[in-house]
């Protein structure tokens, strides 16, 4: 078992169906009330890859990808095209998208994140799998040279400073970000004639702790 560095080809995923999913035990009281509490801190996602084939070639690199993964053995990247960087869907990434932690003088490593925000909750989500060359830094809104004031791990999300931020200091990121996934399947079925009529194999993918 090992994480393999590689994304699932993107002209696949691109028409994919999923998105998160989370654990919710429900209770129901004599009274008619409800108890309801998750074991799950964070949520997970999963994926069908089926729905982007839409070539015999497209086939061939699912079953390619698939066989050097030796299916659910090894994860790998995924590019969630609903959800793949720091800021909204329609806007460009900026130093300023995400706060990723506050200086105090001392600590040089702080990871990346990404938080969902509702009215008066939010949820914070650790990115383990930023994608190399999109990771731009800003402390105090001043913004960093990669190489020189930082650095960035892209296969654990880690951002390290070659000098510690002032204390106080705001330390936010832009980026681009994969999910860490694994196929959810042993087998993919595939049928020539049924592809070339519309139908289309199930491909299951399931996000991996990281």
């Amino acid at each position: 078992m090992a994480f393999h560095d590689i994304r699932f080809p993107a002209s696949v995923s691109f028409g994919s169906q999923g998105g998160p999913e989370r654990l919710t035990e429900i209770v129901t009281l004599a009274n008619g009330f409800e108890e309801r509490n998750t074991p799950w801190e964070h949520s997970r996602r999963r994926y069908d890859a089926g729905f982007g084939l839409r070539s015999l070639d497209d086939v061939d690199a699912l079953l390619a990808f698939f066989e050097a993964r030796r299916a659910r053995l090894h994860a790998f990247r995924w590019r969630d095209w609903s959800d793949y960087k720091s800021c909204g869907a329609s806007a460009l990434i900026a130093e300023t998208d995400q706060s990723i932690g506050v200086g105090d003088g001392v600590t040089l490593t702080f990871g990346l994140k990404k938080t969902y925000v509702s009215g008066t909750a939010s949820y914070v989500r650790l990115i383990a799998k930023p994608v190399a060359g999109t990771v731009i830094v800003a402390i105090a809104s001043d913004p960093k040279v990669e190489g020189l004031e930082f650095c960035v791990d892209s296969t654990t999300g880690i951002v390290t400073f070659t000098t510690a931020p002032d204390i106080g200091a705001l330390i936010t990121a832009g980026y681009e970000f994969d999910v860490p996934v694994r196929f959810d399947a042993d087998v993919i079925k595939t049928l020539l004639a049924s592809f070339r009529s519309g139908d289309v194999p199930n491909v299951p993918i399931v996000e991996v702790r990281v």
